[in-house]
């Protein structure tokens, strides 16, 4: 048989094992192990590649911090805090709990950047709530998981560090980029949710009490200070994204500690409303002890521990689709389609329909090599297409059959998967509205970077 003949076999049978449930870093790992004995290139040549990824990955050492900032700041209460916030701020408006947790998974993704940690601990957290306040369980559970769409979006990001690292830019730019077209995708998926929540007369409305916003605000300053602080680092240049998802870690570490106690004293009825707690309650988060942090730090590294293979065999399989001559393919495919618009949207729907597939980081990796360059040699600036390409990856998270955001919220809410497609379409609408304005319009990605 032909090379031709059994990279198409071993093709098919990936394919096979993708769709009876094996994980994507075995089927990646099968694919690349078979088409590199077809292609002639010994195991060696895999082990030295691989291991030269992370030789060169010191931006991915970010990843793993931000990881467990985001299993920090969930353990230790300062996420319950963001989202009481956000409640007090939208709760008077019909709808107003459901956009309370949109609003909560962007300030979630502002110190975690992850999808799916935003999606499992907000929908943990106020899909409950949600439901007792009248809303359908499957609106609320479909809600948590389009918020979590915002994870990797709004900065710090761990796909757009990956990104970075893959086409060698500057990931604290790729992160200033993404608080326009992020927040963006917050406000619409709001206004999404409240003509939705209008309709249908869901959700009790709470009075509007500058106090209470107040006393929120307050509770949440860890939160918010946490956000400004990584944001302000970067954006000023003090610390670069590995600095400071180390900085933002320790921060976090400092505030579980000292609130632990001073919770003891000062929050011994921490299960009260908000209304009924003094500024000293809410001055201290839950908190958390010494004796926690090996349980918070091991469920941060297992979910490093799936990421970090899955970027180095993939970068892997770049190399065998360069051979193979597929990157090759699909450039002149997308290159003939024309100019600036037409290579921009043809790029736009090959990563949507890869994203109904297969996650973002597989997406990024095997796409954003081929697809970036055509979009630069047409004049797409290179930090624009980089947020273009990711926010269409992040629409994937809640596109069937895929969906992993789908998966994340069925799994933490009880509501079976099928069960909430019918109620994403709504988000769906608004996400690839603000994507199409954001393709449209430089300015959202670019103005906040200095000297663009």
């Amino acid at each position: 048989m032909t090379d031709a003949t059994w990279v198409t076999l071993i093709s098919i049978s990936v394919t096979v094992l993708f769709m009876i449930g094996v994980p994507v870093l075995l089927v990646i790992a099968y694919w690349v192990i078979g088409c590199s004995f077809v292609l002639g290139l010994t195991l060696d040549n895999l082990g030295a590649e691989l291991l030269n990824v992370f030789n060169k990955g010191f931006a991915l050492l970010a990843m793993p911090l931000f990881i467990l900032t985001g299993d920090l700041i969930n353990r230790s209460g300062i996420a319950r805090r963001l989202s009481d916030f956000a409640y007090a701020v939208l709760g008077w408006l019909r709808g107003g709990l459901a956009m309370a947790s949109l609003g909560a998974c962007g300030l979630f993704a502002a110190i975690s950047g992850s999808n799916s940690a935003t999606t499992a601990t907000i929908g943990s957290m106020l899909h409950p709530e949600m439901v007792k306040g009248g809303y359908d369980e499957r609106f609320s559970a479909a809600t948590a998981a389009a918020g979590g769409t915002v994870g990797i979006i709004i900065p710090p990001s761990i796909i757009f560090i990956v990104y970075g690292f893959l086409m060698n830019l500057p990931i604290s730019d790729l992160f200033v980029a993404g608080i326009i077209p992020g927040s963006l995708m917050v406000i619409g998926m709001q206004v999404a949710c409240w003509i939705i929540c209008r309709l249908n007369g869901w959700g009790f409305l709470i009075p509007f009490h500058l106090n209470r916003i107040l006393k929120t605000a307050f509770g949440a300053w860890l939160g918010f200070f946490a956000i400004g602080l990584v944001l302000w680092g970067i954006y000023t240049g003090k610390f670069s994204p590995t600095e400071a998802a180390g900085v933002t870690v320790g921060f976090c570490m400092l505030a579980g500690f000292v609130s632990y106690p001073l919770n003891k004293i000062l929050g011994k009825r921490g299960d009260r409303p908000v209304a009924e707690k003094s500024y000293a309650e809410m001055f201290v988060v839950q908190g958390f002890t010494v004796t926690e942090v090996p349980s918070i730090v091991i469920r941060s590294a297992q979910i490093t521990g799936i990421l970090a293979p899955l970027i180095a065999i993939s970068v892997v399989m770049q190399q065998i689709l360069s051979l193979l001559g597929a990157q090759a393919t699909i450039g002149d495919f997308v290159t003939s389609m024309g100019g600036y618009h037409a290579v921009l949207f043809t790029s736009m729907i090959i990563v949507f329909v890869s994203g109904m597939v297969l996650e973002s980081l597989p997406v990024t990796i095997i796409l954003a090599p081929i697809l970036a360059p055509i979009a630069a040699s047409v004049g797409v600036d290179p930090i624009h297409f980089s947020v273009i390409f990711l926010v269409g990856a992040s629409i994937g998270f809640i596109t069937p059959p895929y969906g992993l955001n789908l998966y994340v919220a069925s799994g933490v809410t009880g509501v079976p998967y099928f069960r909430l497609l019918r109620y994403t379409v709504p988000y769906l609408v608004a996400l690839i509205s603000v994507w199409i304005v954001v393709s449209l319009t430089p300015e959202l990605a670019l103005m906040l970077l200095p000297n663009r």
